[in-house]
Protein backbone atom coordinates (compact mmCIF):
# COMPACT_ATOMS: atom_id res chain seq x y z
CA UNK A 1 0.00 0.00 0.00
CA UNK A 2 2.77 2.12 0.89
CA UNK A 3 4.49 1.77 -2.19
CA UNK A 4 0.81 2.65 -3.93
CA UNK A 5 0.50 5.69 -2.27
CA UNK A 6 4.58 7.03 -3.24
CA UNK A 7 3.45 6.03 -6.27
CA UNK A 8 0.36 8.09 -6.73
CA UNK A 9 2.05 10.71 -4.75
CA UNK A 10 5.23 11.09 -7.82
CA UNK A 11 2.17 11.14 -10.48
CA UNK A 12 0.58 13.55 -8.88
CA UNK A 13 3.22 15.96 -8.12
CA UNK A 14 4.31 15.15 -11.69
CA UNK A 15 0.85 16.61 -12.90
CA UNK A 16 1.16 19.32 -11.16
CA UNK A 17 4.31 20.29 -11.87
CA UNK A 18 3.46 20.43 -16.03
CA UNK A 19 0.33 22.32 -15.10
CA UNK A 20 2.32 24.95 -13.19
CA UNK A 21 4.39 24.86 -15.93
CA UNK A 22 1.98 25.27 -18.56
CA UNK A 23 0.59 28.04 -16.84
CA UNK A 24 3.63 29.90 -16.20
CA UNK A 25 3.91 29.72 -20.51
CA UNK A 26 0.55 30.77 -20.82
CA UNK A 27 1.05 33.82 -18.44
CA UNK A 28 4.65 34.34 -20.13
CA UNK A 29 3.18 34.32 -24.11
CA UNK A 30 0.01 36.71 -22.70
CA UNK A 31 2.64 39.36 -21.47
CA UNK A 32 4.50 38.83 -24.58
CA UNK A 33 1.77 38.87 -26.74
CA UNK A 34 0.25 42.58 -25.20
CA UNK A 35 3.85 43.78 -24.78
CA UNK A 36 3.90 43.65 -28.65
CA UNK A 37 0.14 45.32 -29.10
CA UNK A 38 0.92 48.07 -26.65
CA UNK A 39 4.57 48.79 -27.77
CA UNK A 40 3.66 49.02 -31.83
CA UNK A 41 -0.25 49.65 -31.83
CA UNK A 42 -1.82 46.68 -33.37
CA UNK A 43 -4.98 47.03 -34.29
CA UNK A 44 -5.90 43.25 -33.93
CA UNK A 45 -3.31 40.18 -33.61
CA UNK A 46 -3.77 36.85 -33.29
CA UNK A 47 -1.01 34.23 -31.98
CA UNK A 48 -0.59 30.51 -31.30
CA UNK A 49 1.62 27.86 -29.96
CA UNK A 50 2.25 24.18 -30.22
CA UNK A 51 4.02 22.15 -28.08
CA UNK A 52 5.13 18.35 -29.06
CA UNK A 53 2.55 18.20 -31.52
CA UNK A 54 -0.12 19.62 -29.24
CA UNK A 55 -1.59 23.16 -29.01
CA UNK A 56 -0.98 24.51 -25.67
CA UNK A 57 -1.78 28.73 -26.38
CA UNK A 58 -4.21 30.54 -28.76
CA UNK A 59 -4.02 34.61 -27.49
CA UNK A 60 -6.26 36.95 -29.83
CA UNK A 61 -6.14 40.75 -29.10
CA UNK A 62 -7.91 43.47 -31.09
CA UNK A 63 -10.96 44.18 -33.47
CA UNK A 64 -11.18 43.16 -37.20
CA UNK A 65 -11.11 46.92 -38.23
CA UNK A 66 -10.05 49.54 -35.87
CA UNK A 67 -13.02 51.39 -33.86
CA UNK A 68 -16.01 49.10 -34.66
CA UNK A 69 -15.63 47.13 -31.85
CA UNK A 70 -15.72 43.44 -33.65
CA UNK A 71 -13.43 41.51 -31.95
CA UNK A 72 -10.75 39.22 -33.61
CA UNK A 73 -10.60 35.59 -32.37
CA UNK A 74 -8.71 32.23 -33.11
CA UNK A 75 -11.69 31.66 -36.89
CA UNK A 76 -10.94 35.63 -37.96
CA UNK A 77 -9.44 35.19 -41.22
CA UNK A 78 -6.15 36.88 -41.94
CA UNK A 79 -4.32 37.19 -45.09
CA UNK A 80 -1.29 35.09 -45.02
CA UNK A 81 0.61 36.40 -47.82
CA UNK A 82 4.00 34.92 -48.52
CA UNK A 83 3.34 31.80 -46.04
CA UNK A 84 1.12 30.66 -48.87
CA UNK A 85 4.25 29.55 -50.79
CA UNK A 86 4.48 26.67 -48.45
CA UNK A 87 1.18 25.54 -49.30
CA UNK A 88 2.10 26.01 -52.72
CA UNK A 89 5.29 23.75 -52.99
CA UNK A 90 2.55 20.91 -50.80
CA UNK A 91 0.27 20.87 -54.10
CA UNK A 92 3.21 20.57 -56.00
CA UNK A 93 4.69 17.69 -53.57
CA UNK A 94 1.31 15.87 -53.98
CA UNK A 95 1.30 15.94 -57.46
CA UNK A 96 4.79 14.24 -57.66
CA UNK A 97 3.44 12.05 -55.22
CA UNK A 98 0.62 11.33 -57.16
CA UNK A 99 3.10 10.42 -60.25
CA UNK A 100 1.57 13.62 -62.00
CA UNK A 101 4.94 15.74 -62.41
CA UNK A 102 8.64 15.38 -61.53
CA UNK A 103 10.27 18.21 -59.41
CA UNK A 104 13.44 17.84 -62.59
CA UNK A 105 10.43 18.51 -65.29
CA UNK A 106 11.54 21.17 -67.70
CA UNK A 107 8.58 24.02 -66.67
CA UNK A 108 7.85 23.89 -70.34
CA UNK A 109 6.72 20.04 -70.43
CA UNK A 110 3.79 21.81 -68.61
CA UNK A 111 3.82 25.15 -69.72
CA UNK A 112 5.19 25.51 -73.49
CA UNK A 113 4.31 29.12 -73.80
CA UNK A 114 6.66 29.74 -70.45
CA UNK A 115 10.05 31.97 -71.43
CA UNK A 116 12.44 33.72 -70.13
CA UNK A 117 14.79 36.39 -71.42
CA UNK A 118 17.56 33.46 -72.09
CA UNK A 119 16.76 30.47 -74.35
CA UNK A 120 19.40 28.43 -72.24
CA UNK A 121 17.48 29.48 -69.17
CA UNK A 122 14.08 28.52 -70.77
CA UNK A 123 15.07 25.21 -71.40
CA UNK A 124 16.77 24.54 -68.42
CA UNK A 125 14.07 26.14 -65.78
CA UNK A 126 12.63 23.11 -63.90
CA UNK A 127 9.88 22.62 -61.59
CA UNK A 128 12.13 23.12 -58.71
CA UNK A 129 13.77 26.30 -59.80
CA UNK A 130 9.90 28.04 -59.67
CA UNK A 131 10.36 27.86 -55.80
CA UNK A 132 13.72 28.20 -54.31
CA UNK A 133 14.22 32.20 -56.19
CA UNK A 134 17.49 31.31 -58.02
CA UNK A 135 16.48 32.16 -61.47
CA UNK A 136 18.68 35.11 -61.96
CA UNK A 137 16.43 38.30 -61.90
CA UNK A 138 16.96 40.43 -59.33
CA UNK A 139 14.85 40.93 -56.25
CA UNK A 140 10.94 41.39 -56.61
CA UNK A 141 11.51 41.68 -60.68
CA UNK A 142 8.02 42.13 -62.06
CA UNK A 143 6.41 42.30 -59.01
CA UNK A 144 4.56 45.48 -60.33
CA UNK A 145 2.79 42.94 -62.43
CA UNK A 146 0.98 41.71 -59.11
CA UNK A 147 0.55 44.71 -57.02
CA UNK A 148 -0.60 47.14 -55.43
CA UNK A 149 -4.01 45.59 -55.99
CA UNK A 150 -6.60 45.55 -57.83
CA UNK A 151 -4.89 45.81 -61.21
CA UNK A 152 -5.42 44.46 -64.73
CA UNK A 153 -2.77 42.37 -64.96
CA UNK A 154 -3.55 38.72 -65.29
CA UNK A 155 -1.53 35.07 -65.35
CA UNK A 156 -1.36 35.35 -69.04
CA UNK A 157 0.53 38.80 -69.01
CA UNK A 158 3.03 37.42 -66.35
CA UNK A 159 3.95 34.65 -68.47
CA UNK A 160 4.64 36.35 -71.12
CA UNK A 161 6.32 39.67 -69.04
CA UNK A 162 8.78 37.41 -68.46
CA UNK A 163 10.72 37.03 -71.08
CA UNK A 164 11.35 40.76 -71.30
CA UNK A 165 12.75 41.08 -67.77
CA UNK A 166 16.06 40.93 -67.31
CA UNK A 167 18.41 39.28 -65.23
CA UNK A 168 20.95 40.88 -62.75
CA UNK A 169 22.88 37.47 -62.20
CA UNK A 170 23.38 34.11 -63.93
CA UNK A 171 20.55 31.28 -63.58
CA UNK A 172 21.29 28.99 -60.15
CA UNK A 173 23.83 31.46 -58.97
CA UNK A 174 22.77 33.50 -56.14
CA UNK A 175 19.37 33.93 -54.23
CA UNK A 176 16.99 36.64 -54.79
CA UNK A 177 13.60 36.62 -53.44
CA UNK A 178 11.27 36.45 -55.86
CA UNK A 179 7.14 36.20 -56.52
CA UNK A 180 6.80 35.56 -60.47
CA UNK A 181 8.26 32.21 -59.70
CA UNK A 182 5.40 31.05 -57.71
CA UNK A 183 3.06 32.33 -60.37
CA UNK A 184 4.49 30.18 -62.58
CA UNK A 185 4.74 27.27 -60.36
CA UNK A 186 0.96 27.82 -59.50
CA UNK A 187 0.19 27.43 -63.04
CA UNK A 188 2.11 24.41 -63.63
CA UNK A 189 0.13 22.48 -61.10
CA UNK A 190 -2.54 23.64 -63.07
CA UNK A 191 -1.33 21.94 -65.80
CA UNK A 192 -0.17 18.90 -64.15
CA UNK A 193 -3.11 18.25 -61.70
CA UNK A 194 -5.75 18.86 -64.10
CA UNK A 195 -7.72 21.27 -62.37
CA UNK A 196 -7.41 25.08 -61.48
CA UNK A 197 -4.42 26.08 -59.21
CA UNK A 198 -7.67 27.24 -55.91
CA UNK A 199 -9.21 24.16 -56.77
CA UNK A 200 -6.47 22.06 -56.37
CA UNK A 201 -5.38 23.89 -52.76
CA UNK A 202 -8.61 23.13 -51.68
CA UNK A 203 -8.72 19.15 -52.66
CA UNK A 204 -4.83 18.24 -51.53
CA UNK A 205 -4.36 20.90 -48.52
CA UNK A 206 -7.98 22.70 -46.97
CA UNK A 207 -9.60 19.37 -47.07
CA UNK A 208 -7.62 16.44 -46.18
CA UNK A 209 -6.07 18.51 -42.93
CA UNK A 210 -9.59 20.09 -42.00
CA UNK A 211 -8.42 23.64 -42.71
CA UNK A 212 -11.86 24.81 -43.10
CA UNK A 213 -11.54 28.39 -42.44
CA UNK A 214 -9.11 28.95 -45.18
CA UNK A 215 -9.76 30.86 -48.02
CA UNK A 216 -8.30 30.37 -51.70
CA UNK A 217 -9.29 31.84 -55.25
CA UNK A 218 -13.10 33.41 -55.83
CA UNK A 219 -15.28 33.08 -52.54
CA UNK A 220 -18.10 34.67 -50.83
CA UNK A 221 -17.05 37.03 -47.91
CA UNK A 222 -20.44 37.98 -47.25
CA UNK A 223 -21.01 34.05 -46.68
CA UNK A 224 -18.18 33.48 -44.92
CA UNK A 225 -17.73 36.72 -42.37
CA UNK A 226 -15.15 37.22 -39.69
CA UNK A 227 -12.84 38.85 -41.80
CA UNK A 228 -9.70 41.01 -40.68
CA UNK A 229 -9.08 44.06 -42.53
CA UNK A 230 -5.99 45.22 -43.34
CA UNK A 231 -4.80 48.64 -41.78
CA UNK A 232 -2.39 51.63 -41.84
CA UNK A 233 -0.96 53.86 -39.98
CA UNK A 234 -1.52 57.23 -40.00
CA UNK A 235 0.26 59.07 -37.36
CA UNK A 236 -1.05 57.54 -33.82
CA UNK A 237 -4.21 55.95 -35.46
CA UNK A 238 -4.85 52.62 -37.21
CA UNK A 239 -6.86 52.63 -40.75
CA UNK A 240 -9.00 50.18 -41.87
CA UNK A 241 -9.10 49.63 -45.57
CA UNK A 242 -12.23 49.25 -47.25
CA UNK A 243 -14.44 45.77 -46.77
CA UNK A 244 -13.90 42.89 -49.34
CA UNK A 245 -16.45 42.74 -52.25
CA UNK A 246 -19.11 40.44 -51.32
CA UNK A 247 -17.51 38.17 -53.80
CA UNK A 248 -14.06 38.51 -53.65
CA UNK A 249 -12.37 37.25 -56.97
CA UNK A 250 -9.01 35.28 -57.83
CA UNK A 251 -6.48 37.43 -58.78
CA UNK A 252 -2.80 36.73 -60.35
CA UNK A 253 -0.17 36.42 -57.64
CA UNK A 254 -2.56 34.02 -55.47
CA UNK A 255 0.02 30.99 -55.67
CA UNK A 256 2.76 33.71 -54.24
CA UNK A 257 0.38 35.40 -51.65
CA UNK A 258 -3.28 34.87 -51.74
CA UNK A 259 -4.42 32.69 -49.04
CA UNK A 260 -6.34 33.70 -46.01
CA UNK A 261 -6.65 31.08 -43.20
CA UNK A 262 -7.75 31.96 -39.44
CA UNK A 263 -5.06 31.06 -36.27
CA UNK A 264 -6.92 27.72 -36.05
CA UNK A 265 -6.10 26.85 -39.46
CA UNK A 266 -3.01 27.57 -38.66
CA UNK A 267 -2.20 25.48 -36.30
CA UNK A 268 -3.90 22.56 -38.05
CA UNK A 269 -1.25 23.43 -40.41
CA UNK A 270 1.56 23.67 -38.48
CA UNK A 271 0.43 20.24 -36.55
CA UNK A 272 0.58 17.86 -39.43
CA UNK A 273 3.86 19.64 -40.43
CA UNK A 274 5.12 18.47 -37.14
CA UNK A 275 3.59 15.30 -36.52
CA UNK A 276 2.86 13.18 -40.00
CA UNK A 277 0.97 10.57 -38.19
CA UNK A 278 -1.64 13.41 -37.39
CA UNK A 279 -2.57 13.32 -41.06
CA UNK A 280 -1.14 9.51 -42.16
CA UNK A 281 -0.47 9.22 -45.64
CA UNK A 282 -1.12 12.87 -46.62
CA UNK A 283 2.19 13.48 -47.97
CA UNK A 284 4.94 10.80 -47.55
CA UNK A 285 8.58 11.23 -45.79
CA UNK A 286 10.40 11.37 -49.05
CA UNK A 287 7.93 14.37 -50.44
CA UNK A 288 8.65 15.97 -46.80
CA UNK A 289 11.97 16.01 -46.70
CA UNK A 290 12.45 17.30 -50.42
CA UNK A 291 10.06 20.51 -49.14
CA UNK A 292 12.88 20.70 -46.36
CA UNK A 293 15.70 20.35 -47.66
CA UNK A 294 18.78 23.37 -48.44
CA UNK A 295 18.19 24.25 -52.16
CA UNK A 296 19.43 27.07 -52.13
CA UNK A 297 21.89 28.95 -49.96
CA UNK A 298 20.69 32.14 -48.67
CA UNK A 299 22.72 35.48 -47.28
CA UNK A 300 23.42 34.98 -43.46
CA UNK A 301 23.03 38.40 -42.07
CA UNK A 302 24.70 40.20 -39.10
CA UNK A 303 21.34 40.10 -37.35
CA UNK A 304 21.09 36.27 -37.58
CA UNK A 305 24.55 35.86 -36.36
CA UNK A 306 24.13 38.26 -33.15
CA UNK A 307 20.52 37.27 -32.11
CA UNK A 308 20.75 33.47 -33.23
CA UNK A 309 24.26 31.90 -33.75
CA UNK A 310 22.83 31.41 -36.80
CA UNK A 311 25.27 29.23 -39.10
CA UNK A 312 23.47 28.26 -42.13
CA UNK A 313 20.79 29.83 -43.92
CA UNK A 314 18.46 27.94 -47.40
CA UNK A 315 15.76 27.64 -48.68
CA UNK A 316 14.35 25.40 -49.43
CA UNK A 317 10.75 24.60 -50.95
CA UNK A 318 8.40 27.06 -49.93
CA UNK A 319 10.69 27.42 -46.65
CA UNK A 320 13.33 29.28 -45.53
CA UNK A 321 15.74 26.89 -43.18
CA UNK A 322 18.35 28.20 -40.83
CA UNK A 323 19.88 26.60 -37.00
CA UNK A 324 18.73 28.98 -33.52
CA UNK A 325 20.68 28.54 -31.27
CA UNK A 326 21.81 25.10 -32.40
CA UNK A 327 18.12 24.15 -33.23
CA UNK A 328 17.22 23.55 -36.74
CA UNK A 329 14.32 26.06 -37.41
CA UNK A 330 12.14 26.42 -40.33
CA UNK A 331 9.91 29.47 -41.24
CA UNK A 332 8.31 32.02 -43.25
CA UNK A 333 6.94 35.50 -43.24
CA UNK A 334 4.04 36.98 -45.23
CA UNK A 335 3.83 40.78 -45.84
CA UNK A 336 1.26 42.42 -47.95
CA UNK A 337 -0.11 46.11 -47.52
CA UNK A 338 -1.12 46.05 -44.11
CA UNK A 339 -1.18 42.45 -43.04
CA UNK A 340 1.78 40.51 -41.73
CA UNK A 341 2.43 37.25 -40.64
CA UNK A 342 4.38 34.92 -39.37
CA UNK A 343 5.28 31.34 -38.88
CA UNK A 344 7.86 28.86 -37.46
CA UNK A 345 8.79 25.67 -36.68
CA UNK A 346 11.57 23.50 -34.39
CA UNK A 347 11.06 20.19 -35.87
CA UNK A 348 13.08 18.37 -33.26
CA UNK A 349 11.22 19.70 -30.51
CA UNK A 350 7.59 19.22 -32.78
CA UNK A 351 7.36 22.62 -31.51
CA UNK A 352 5.78 25.86 -33.77
CA UNK A 353 4.50 29.55 -33.25
CA UNK A 354 2.22 31.10 -35.59
CA UNK A 355 1.09 35.06 -35.41
CA UNK A 356 -1.28 36.91 -38.43
CA UNK A 357 -1.39 40.69 -37.75
CA UNK A 358 -3.83 43.13 -39.34
CA UNK A 359 -1.55 46.05 -39.47
CA UNK A 360 1.53 47.91 -39.81
CA UNK A 361 3.62 44.46 -38.10
CA UNK A 362 6.44 43.93 -39.58
CA UNK A 363 9.00 44.68 -36.47
CA UNK A 364 6.38 43.55 -34.28
CA UNK A 365 6.19 40.15 -35.41
CA UNK A 366 9.99 39.97 -35.83
CA UNK A 367 10.20 41.16 -31.87
CA UNK A 368 7.52 38.92 -31.06
CA UNK A 369 8.46 35.87 -32.79
CA UNK A 370 12.10 35.98 -31.43
CA UNK A 371 10.74 36.32 -27.69
CA UNK A 372 8.74 33.60 -28.43
CA UNK A 373 11.47 31.03 -30.09
CA UNK A 374 14.03 32.23 -27.57
CA UNK A 375 11.62 30.62 -24.57
CA UNK A 376 12.48 27.44 -26.35
CA UNK A 377 16.24 27.80 -28.01
CA UNK A 378 17.45 29.95 -25.33
CA UNK A 379 15.35 29.72 -22.07
CA UNK A 380 18.02 31.22 -19.87
CA UNK A 381 17.85 34.44 -21.92
CA UNK A 382 14.22 35.50 -20.67
CA UNK A 383 14.56 38.49 -23.32
CA UNK A 384 10.65 39.57 -24.16
CA UNK A 385 9.58 41.76 -26.68
CA UNK A 386 10.77 45.65 -25.44
CA UNK A 387 14.59 43.99 -25.89
CA UNK A 388 14.33 43.06 -29.05
CA UNK A 389 12.44 46.38 -29.86
CA UNK A 390 15.16 48.16 -28.64
CA UNK A 391 17.64 46.13 -30.77
CA UNK A 392 15.69 47.01 -34.02
CA UNK A 393 15.29 51.15 -33.05
CA UNK A 394 18.89 51.20 -32.22
CA UNK A 395 19.94 49.32 -36.02
CA UNK A 396 17.28 51.64 -37.20
CA UNK A 397 19.02 55.35 -35.74
CA UNK A 398 22.17 53.68 -37.07
CA UNK A 399 21.06 53.55 -40.70
CA UNK A 400 19.35 56.93 -40.69
CA UNK A 401 22.71 58.05 -39.57
CA UNK A 402 24.23 56.34 -42.20
CA UNK A 403 21.77 58.59 -44.63
CA UNK A 404 19.04 55.33 -45.32
CA UNK A 405 16.60 58.07 -44.84
CA UNK A 406 14.33 59.79 -47.90
CA UNK A 407 16.18 62.53 -48.45
CA UNK A 408 14.77 66.31 -48.28
CA UNK A 409 13.93 67.26 -51.55
CA UNK A 410 14.47 70.78 -52.49
CA UNK A 411 11.27 72.61 -52.53
CA UNK A 412 9.00 70.89 -54.69
CA UNK A 413 5.82 72.11 -56.78
CA UNK A 414 2.91 70.43 -59.61
CA UNK A 415 5.02 70.17 -62.94
CA UNK A 416 3.42 72.34 -65.88
CA UNK A 417 2.68 71.35 -69.08
CA UNK A 418 4.48 74.23 -70.68
CA UNK A 419 7.90 73.22 -69.07
CA UNK A 420 7.60 69.97 -69.06
CA UNK A 421 7.18 69.99 -72.71
CA UNK A 422 7.56 66.59 -75.35
CA UNK A 423 8.01 64.78 -72.36
CA UNK A 424 4.50 64.60 -72.01
CA UNK A 425 3.01 61.71 -74.12
CA UNK A 426 2.31 58.09 -74.06
CA UNK A 427 5.25 55.54 -73.02
CA UNK A 428 5.00 52.29 -72.81
CA UNK A 429 7.27 49.52 -71.18
CA UNK A 430 7.41 45.85 -72.83
CA UNK A 431 6.25 44.59 -69.33
CA UNK A 432 4.40 46.51 -67.70
CA UNK A 433 2.63 47.57 -70.80
CA UNK A 434 1.40 51.67 -71.46
CA UNK A 435 1.40 54.60 -69.04
CA UNK A 436 0.26 58.18 -70.11
CA UNK A 437 2.05 61.63 -68.80
CA UNK A 438 -0.52 63.48 -69.64
CA UNK A 439 -3.00 66.76 -68.59
CA UNK A 440 -5.79 65.51 -66.23
CA UNK A 441 -8.08 67.72 -64.20
CA UNK A 442 -5.54 70.79 -64.61
CA UNK A 443 -2.51 68.88 -63.38
CA UNK A 444 -0.14 66.56 -65.40
CA UNK A 445 -0.48 63.03 -64.10
CA UNK A 446 1.05 59.85 -64.34
CA UNK A 447 -1.36 57.15 -65.24
CA UNK A 448 -0.76 53.44 -65.70
CA UNK A 449 -3.02 52.03 -68.11
CA UNK A 450 -2.58 48.25 -66.40
CA UNK A 451 -2.05 49.36 -62.73
CA UNK A 452 -4.96 51.95 -62.06
CA UNK A 453 -3.29 52.69 -58.79
CA UNK A 454 -0.25 53.58 -60.02
CA UNK A 455 -1.13 57.06 -60.77
CA UNK A 456 0.19 60.00 -59.19
CA UNK A 457 1.20 63.74 -59.90
CA UNK A 458 4.19 64.77 -61.94
CA UNK A 459 6.05 66.84 -59.51
CA UNK A 460 9.63 69.10 -60.38
CA UNK A 461 12.36 69.72 -57.45
CA UNK A 462 14.74 72.15 -58.98
CA UNK A 463 15.89 70.50 -62.37
CA UNK A 464 14.07 67.16 -61.97
CA UNK A 465 10.88 65.86 -62.03
CA UNK A 466 9.66 63.01 -60.02
CA UNK A 467 5.68 61.40 -59.39
CA UNK A 468 3.75 61.54 -56.15
CA UNK A 469 1.95 58.49 -56.40
CA UNK A 470 -1.48 58.97 -55.24
CA UNK A 471 -2.65 56.52 -52.26
CA UNK A 472 0.66 54.95 -52.40
CA UNK A 473 2.60 56.79 -49.56
CA UNK A 474 5.92 59.37 -50.45
CA UNK A 475 8.16 56.18 -49.30
CA UNK A 476 7.40 55.08 -52.87
CA UNK A 477 7.72 58.28 -54.56
CA UNK A 478 9.99 57.29 -57.90
CA UNK A 479 11.96 60.05 -59.85
CA UNK A 480 11.25 60.55 -63.38
CA UNK A 481 14.72 60.13 -65.79
CA UNK A 482 14.61 60.81 -69.13
CA UNK A 483 17.45 59.51 -71.99
CA UNK A 484 17.65 58.12 -74.67
CA UNK A 485 17.64 60.49 -78.03
CA UNK A 486 15.14 62.32 -80.68
CA UNK A 487 14.55 58.87 -82.14
CA UNK A 488 14.26 56.91 -79.49
CA UNK A 489 13.60 58.83 -76.25
CA UNK A 490 13.70 56.56 -72.59
CA UNK A 491 11.98 56.87 -69.46
CA UNK A 492 13.40 55.11 -65.84
CA UNK A 493 12.06 55.60 -62.69
CA UNK A 494 14.44 55.53 -59.96
CA UNK A 495 13.10 55.14 -55.97
CA UNK A 496 13.84 58.73 -54.27
CA UNK A 497 13.78 56.79 -50.63
CA UNK A 498 16.98 54.64 -50.18
CA UNK A 499 15.13 51.59 -48.24
CA UNK A 500 11.95 51.37 -50.52
CA UNK A 501 10.06 48.01 -50.94
CA UNK A 502 11.49 45.72 -53.25
CA UNK A 503 8.26 45.18 -55.13
CA UNK A 504 8.87 48.81 -56.02
CA UNK A 505 10.81 47.30 -59.45
CA UNK A 506 11.58 50.55 -61.18
CA UNK A 507 14.73 48.96 -62.30
CA UNK A 508 13.60 46.77 -64.52
CA UNK A 509 11.07 49.59 -66.08
CA UNK A 510 12.31 51.11 -69.36
CA UNK A 511 10.10 52.68 -71.03
CA UNK A 512 10.07 54.43 -75.12
CA UNK A 513 8.11 56.84 -76.00
CA UNK A 514 5.05 56.04 -78.63
CA UNK A 515 2.88 58.77 -79.44
CA UNK A 516 1.52 62.40 -77.90
CA UNK A 517 -1.20 62.69 -75.51
CA UNK A 518 -4.44 62.11 -76.95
Amino acid sequence: MRNWLLAAGIVLSGSLQAASVEKTNVARFDTLLDQAVQHYHLPGIVMGVIEDGKVVYRGTRGELAAGEGAAVNDDSLFKIASNTKAMTAAVLARLVQAGKLRWEDPVTRHLPEFRMQDPWVTRNMQVRDLLIHNSGLGLGAGDLMLWPEPNNFDRNDIIAGLAHLKPTGSFRSEYAYDNLMYVVAGEVAAAAGGKPYAQLVREEIFQPLGMQRCQVGAWSAAAVGNIARPHQRDGNRNIAAERDPAQVSDFPSMAAGGVRCSLNDMLRWMQVLLDPPQAPGWLDATQRQALWTAHMPMPISQRLRDWDNTHFHAYGYGWRLSDMDGQWKVAHTGTLSGMYSSLALLPDMKTGVVMLINGEGEEARTALMQAMLKHYTAPAQQHDVLHYAGLMEQAAVQRRSAGHVRPSLPTARPATVAEFGDRAGIWRDPWFGEVTLCPRDGKLQFVSAKSPRMSGQVMRADERWYVAWQGLGEDADAWLEFAGDAQRPLLHLRAIDPDIDFSYDYPDLEFQRHGDCR
